[in-house]
């Protein structure tokens, strides 16, 4: 960061702006969890809710961030003393600090957020919190970044500024997902491909109330788990792996449940886009419902309140299949719904997950008061 001082003194010398607006919008990952660390497959979309920011340019080298959702309601820092440790704070400190690691110049702002994607539901509220404000300081300060580098570097933020070791699968689609679209990505090319939504099928998000977070803790155990299988199967990830591999060498338990997920999980991506290109809702359907046996009983990224609300919509007649969505220990659960009947399903499916359970679940998808989500 030695040159960090020309960054800003030239910056600072620039005339405040008109204030700058962007957004974008969570995801849910429809299929292929845990794989996008191993350079593997995934298939998420866009949800309606989104994060907007506000930013005004100043004229020194503050930044002063405030948030409507969050407490204290302001908190500010000075660019080039970024320092994580501030809580929320540390996604728009992580953001001018990848910047200005990368050589774009940036001058302080001040920052409004107003988010309607929840935090800790599995639906990437800080991939839309970061990439929303790559974009409006891309417009701001004229910035050449395209919108896979924008992508990238939010990526970035999370794994080297906040320390979530994490893939790219959340910012690629808060950054390159189109609504009514889901976006299949290829992690290690980072090709990526928009699949219309076919208009049978609707899809339902209902977060399951109890929260999770990527920093640490099971999540960071997961990953280096199935990194530890991929060594004793003599690959460096494990979407180079084969299931017949898996068969010849008799890992220790539960390295060898870890590497199964990830590899079986690929091929379902893989077979989830056959059956959206081929419109086979209960093709669809199963696969969803082998997935989540898989992170329950395979990688151990479920809890009993979200296997609760995954066995209610499975064994609802609307419902073509259900997954837990996302990292894992909690968040949301996304499933598949006869199109026209997903309001009503997924009011159903939450209230005696509620009973059930005794713990509030939150229809996130249909959004209440959007006349449709997905392709009519």
């Amino acid at each position: 960061m030695a040159n960090l001082g020309a960054f800003f003194h030239r910056a600072r010398d620039r005339e405040p702006g008109p204030q700058v607006m962007a957004a974008a919008h969570g995801r849910v990952n429809l299929i292929g969890e845990h794989t996008d660390y191993h350079q593997g497959f995934v298939l998420p979309m866009p949800i309606p809710q989104r994060t907007i920011v506000t930013v005004r340019r100043r004229t020194d080298y503050l930044v002063r961030a405030s948030s409507t959702a969050v407490v204290p309601m302001v908190a500010e820092y000075e660019l080039g003393d970024e320092a994580r440790g501030e809580g929320w704070l540390d996604y728009v400190q992580g953001v001018t600090h990848m910047l200005a690691r990368t050589g774009r110049s940036v001058s302080g702002f001040d920052l409004t957020i107003e988010s309607a994607v929840p935090p800790g539901a599995g639906v990437s509220s800080s991939a839309a919190l970061t990439v929303a404000l790559l974009r409006a300081l891309r417009i701001m300060c004229r910035l050449e970044i395209g919108d896979l580098e924008v992508a990238q570097l939010a990526q970035k933020v999370e794994t080297d500024f906040i320390g979530a070791p994490i893939g790219i699968m959340d910012q690629m689609s808060c950054s390159l997902g189109h609504p009514g679209e889901a976006l299949f990505i290829d992690t290690r090319s980072l090709h990526y491909e928009r699949l219309p939504w076919p208009n049978l099928i609707s899809p339902i998000v209902i977060s399951s109330g109890i929260t999770h977070a990527h920093a640490g803790g099971e999540y960071a155990i997961r990953r280096r788990e199935s990194f530890a299988a991929a060594a004793l199967l003599g690959v460096r990830w494990l979407r180079d792996a084969k299931g017949e591999a898996l068969q010849r060498t008799q890992l220790p338990d539960p390295l060898d449940r870890r590497a199964k997920h990830v590899i079986t999980e690929n091929q379902r991506v893989l077979d989830a886009v056959d059956a959206l290109r081929n419109r086979d809702p209960e093709r669809l359907g199963e696969l969803f419902n082998d997935s989540h046996r898989s992170m329950r009983d395979d990688y151990e990224t479920s809890t009993p309140e979200v296997d609760a609300l995954v066995s209610i919509a499975q064994a609802d007649d609307d419902i073509y299949g259900a997954r837990l969505t996302g990292g894992g220990f909690g968040g949301s659960v996304v499933m598949l719904a006869h199109a026209g009947r997903a309001r009503a399903a997924a009011e159903r499916i939450a209230a005696e997950y509620s009973k059930t359970v005794g713990v509030p679940g939150t229809v996130l998808v249909p959004e209440a008061c959007v006349p449709s989500f997905g392709r009519v």
